[in-house]
């Protein structure tokens, strides 16, 4: 039995989950212990925020166009076609601004850091550190953590505008809503709840999309063929945990905060 492949494979998956665990423990207490890697921090959020702004704000901007599309063609047939400004802003507050906006993210960056680190470690560098008396646990992945947790926090913010502007335009210029109605709509469906909803899962989606990314980076094996399968399998699995924890996070703030 110990020797079965399905044994084999359980043992494998029960020691990267542990190796995971430790990886996020040991760079949430670096956050607190000096040397502070400011420097380090401010350049991630360049790469990260500033690098992801364009796709992010594209990606907003047509969901919420399409959301507009199909919501106004079947609140039309219930002749509530005046409301499509409360769903789309909604929906996208809640769900999708911060899931897309994640997932554009990890696509992004959660495989330019699986490549970044595992060429290091397969070039010897993270040796190089150590030996000259750098933690690479601290210098390379807690400032990625941090930069991605604050900048995916203010995409998703623009993910959601861009999103509702997005069906600003095709509401006005497809369907003939009052700019004003549409504008007023969207901002009065909105209350306390759904902002806590909206603003809480990018912090963790952030979380994840690093961690995920720097842990398969720092296990690459084998080479250049080792970092091309931590690249892959950094973005397969950091997109794979987005969506699954979006169900997890969404049940427990709905059971938490109500509705």
């Amino acid at each position: 039995m110990d020797d079965s492949p399905v044994a084999g494979w359980i043992k494998d998956q029960l020691l990267s989950l542990q190796d995971f665990t430790l990886l996020l423990a040991r760079a949430f207490q670096n956050i607190f212990r000096r040397p502070f890697y400011y420097d380090d921090v401010l350049q991630q959020m360049d790469t990260i925020g500033v690098g992801s702004l364009p796709i992010v704000m594209l990606t907003g901007f047509f969901t919420g166009a399409v959301m507009a599309l199909q919501l106004s063609a079947t609140l039309a047939q219930y002749g509530q076609i005046e409301r499509t400004g409360d769903l789309v802003s909604i929906s996208l507050v809640r769900e999708l601004g911060p899931v897309l906006s994640s997932l554009m993210v990890a696509g992004r960056n959660a495989s330019g850091m699986a490549s970044e680190l595992g060429s290091m470690l397969v070039t010897e560098q993270l040796d190089a550190m150590r030996a000259l008396g750098t933690d690479p646990m601290k210098k390379l992945v807690t400032p990625r953590l941090l930069a991605t947790m604050i900048m995916n926090f203010f995409l998703t913010i623009v993910a959601d505008i861009c999103g509702i502007f997005g069906g600003f335009v095709y509401a006005v210029l497809a369907i003939g809503l009052d700019a004003r109605q549409y504008w007023s709509s969207a901002f009065y469906a909105l209350d306390f709840h759904d902002l806590v909803q909206g603003l809480t899962k990018p912090v963790f989606f952030g979380i994840i999309v690093a961690l995920v990314g720097c842990y398969y980076g720092l296990k690459a094996r084998g080479g250049t063929q080792g970092v091309g399968r931590a690249t892959t399998q950094s973005v397969v699995t950091a997109s794979l945990l987005v969506i699954v924890s979006d169900f997890v996070i969404s049940r427990l703030l709905i059971t938490f905060l109500g509705h």
